[in-house]
């Protein structure tokens, strides 16, 4: 959901990879928004849309040798069961969570506040369902665990499920 850390920890995965000069891109849901999803809105149908266009962006970086780290909400199994299907082989679900009451406290954007007030229809956990993942490869809550350790477990993750590329000298 909104606020639980999913931005903070890819961007942190990102830059620990980089630093070792492996071929790592984040697409994050927040900025694909304002540009190549500029337009779409938080309707069922939207939000399937939003989630194939950045699984089908995921799957043109992979292609190219690219470690692709996806930051996006994705409420419904449908969305993530079609991400996986375009993206393919080596697909990896890493559900971020954290309690609703964490994510309302954080509101970096004061989005929560927003959609109590129903300034915004169909917000994810509030006035839209979420479904948690059913198995998902990793799961992380950032509710109790300090973002460095969170960091950490996807880095481990990572390490232990998939080759990196590393850029050329």
């Amino acid at each position: 959901m909104s606020g639980a850390g999913k931005s903070t920890l890819a961007h942190g995965l990102k830059e620990r990879l980089q630093a070792e000069r492996c071929t790592a891109v984040v697409l994050d849901g927040d900025a694909l928004r304002t540009g190549l999803n500029a337009g779409l809105g938080f309707s069922c149908e939207d939000r399937l849309e939003n989630v194939r266009r950045i699984a089908e962006v995921a799957a043109l970086f992979k292609a190219q040798g690219f470690l692709v780290i996806c930051s996006l909400i994705s409420p419904l199994n449908v969305h993530r069961k079609l991400a996986r299907e375009i993206v393919g082989e080596r697909f990896f679900e890493i559900h971020i969570s954290s309690s609703l009451a964490c994510c309302e406290a954080r509101d970096p954007k004061g989005l929560y506040a927003r959609a109590r007030r129903r300034e915004i229809p169909e917000f994810t956990g509030v006035s839209s369902p979420y479904e948690v993942p059913a198995s998902p490869n990793l799961s992380i809550d950032t509710a109790g665990e300090a973002i460095d350790t969170s960091v950490s477990r996807l880095e481990a993750f990572a390490r232990g499920n998939i080759c990196f590329a590393r850029a050329p000298h």
